[in-house]
C-alpha cells in the first residue's frame, strides 16, 4: 500500500475519512508511478485481521468510535502525577515508533484516541500502540 500525505494536506478542513476515496486516486502520477510508499505496519486492518486484534482490546475497554475509524479508551489515575507519569511512559514509547495518540487530560483523566493518520483508519500500529498503552497503565494502577 501506498501513501501521499501532502496530497491530504491540500483538503484542510475537511473530514479525512470522507476524503479517502478520493485521496486513494492521487497515490499514482499519470505514468502509474506511485508517490510513497506505507509500511506493512501502516496498512488498514482487514476483516480477518481486525476482529482477533480488537477483541482483545475491546475486552480492556477500548471502544470503537462510530464516527471514524478509531478506538477510544479513557483511563482513571490516583492523581495528576500518575496520569502525567503514564502519558511520559506513552510519549517516549510514541516517538520511538514515530506514532502519536491524540489525547486529552484534565487532573487524573486521560482519553486516548488511535487511528493512523496516514491511511484514515485502523492498522497494526494502533493495535500495537494500544497495547503498549495499557501495559504503561497497569504499571502506574
Amino acid at each position: 500500500r501506498f501513501v501521499a500525505v501532502h496530497a491530504v494536506s491540500m483538503f484542510t478542513g475537511l473530514r479525512l475519512q470522507l476524503l479517502q476515496p478520493l485521496v486513494l486516486k492521487r497515490f499514482f502520477n499519470s505514468s502509474g508511478t506511485l508517490f510513497a510508499k506505507m509500511s506493512a505496519e501502516s496498512q488498514w486492518l482487514t476483516a480477518e485481521e481486525r476482529s482477533p486484534m480488537l477483541s482483545e482490546l475491546k475486552a480492556s475497554g477500548w471502544a470503537e468510535l462510530e464516527n471514524r475509524d478509531a478506538i477510544y479508551k479513557e483511563f482513571i489515575f490516583k492523581s495528576f502525577n500518575q496520569a502525567f507519569g503514564f502519558m511520559t511512559r506513552v510519549a517516549l514509547q510514541s516517538e520511538k515508533m514515530n506514532h502519536h495518540p491524540e489525547w486529552f487530560n484534565v487532573y487524573n483523566k486521560v482519553q486516548i484516541t488511535l487511528t493512523t493518520h496516514e491511511c484514515a483508519g485502523l492498522t497494526k500500529k494502533d493495535v500495537k500502540l494500544a497495547k503498549f498503552i495499557e501495559t504503561a497503565a497497569a504499571s502506574v494502577l
